[in-house]
């Protein structure tokens, strides 16, 4: 148990770095966002690129993968929305909102650098071909039901799974976590190398990415506080942190993936909430608060339950 403690609190140490750093003022707001751009735009795309220009995939299909980490997070979106809806007895945007806190991990800032700690370069592998899709099924998945629920709730026309579809594709297209992947993939199955040089830069930018990453979502979390729908946002936040990786974790089983693959998953699916389900929130000005203080309580209490996790996969 030391060694798991050793692994996952620096983690979240990082965490409540860039947290403390930002409420004190020892760093101004903006600079949490240019670390959180820096991340995003150049430090986890060259992690992600050059985790996969050097992979061995060994004949394992990406679909056992991808089926074993989306049956977890369709189940718990779909308990998360009939909880909110059937037994809190909140509307249907509120619903969407709570679902999708309860079933999208913050793979990027917070996933990935537990990954790397814990499980090491086989399980980046499999974070990064998770993260290939994991974006956009969510966002698409996410905005389309906030469509519907919007027209159910307020009244009017909603638009058609087409034009939400080719407006988040045309979003991701520029999105710099999908080039990288392309980017690792075409040079490992073209078994190209680098140039010594360019490769050097490359792992430092990418050893950059979870300290960084880290302290960024620190930063961030300033700005989702834990308030008001407590009773609704802590049933979410139980949902995020047990029932998801719970059904991740037996699913991985059942599709046989490799140790370091499930382990991967399951990690990743145990951290605390992203903030894109705030992003929706705010995009149809809905269900905010619940949002907010799904993402505060995961980040909080995250560092108990992910050790759990930890130490049951070692």
């Amino acid at each position: 148990m030391s060694t798991v403690f050793v692994n996952v609190v620096p983690v979240f140490i990082l965490i409540l770095i860039g947290w403390l750093t930002s409420k004190s003022g020892v760093l101004r707001e903006g600079t949490g966002d240019a670390l959180s751009e820096f991340v995003f735009k150049i430090a986890v795309p060259m992690l992600i690129f050059r985790t996969l220009a050097h992979a061995h995939f060994e004949g394992v299909s990406p679909f056992k993968l991808w089926i074993a980490y989306f049956a977890g997070v369709a189940f718990t979106w779909t308990v998360g929305h009939l909880m909110a809806t059937r037994l809190f007895k909140r509307d249907a945007k509120v619903g969407v909102i709570t679902g999708m806190s309860a079933s999208f991990a913050n793979n990027v800032f917070i996933g990935l650098p537990l990954v790397d700690h814990v499980v090491g370069k086989d399980g980046l592998v499999a974070i990064s071909i998770l993260l290939a899709i994991h974006l956009p099924l969510m966002m698409i998945a996410g905005t389309i039901l906030m469509e519907g629920a919007a027209a159910k709730v307020d009244g009017g026309a909603k638009r058609s799974v087409g034009a939400i579809v080719k407006q988040v594709v045309v979003n991701l297209a520029q999105n710099p976590l999908i080039m990288a992947m392309i980017a690792g993939l075409a040079f490992n199955f073209a078994q190209i190398s680098l140039n010594p040089a360019i490769s050097i830069v490359v792992t430092q930018l990418a050893s950059a990415a979870s300290p960084v990453a880290l302290i960024s979502i620190g930063m961030a979390l300033t700005r989702y506080q834990i308030r008001g729908d407590l009773g609704l946002s802590g049933a979410s936040s139980v949902l995020k942190l047990v029932l998801l990786p719970a059904v991740v974790f037996v699913v991985s089983k059942v599709m046989g993936l490799p140790q370091d693959w499930s382990a991967a998953l399951v990690l990743t699916s145990s951290v605390p909430t992203g903030i894109n389900a705030w992003l929706i929130a705010q995009r149809f000005r809905s269900g905010h608060s619940t949002a907010a203080s799904v993402i505060g309580i995961t980040t909080a209490i995250g560092v108990v339950t992910v050790s759990f996790w930890a130490w049951l996969l070692s």
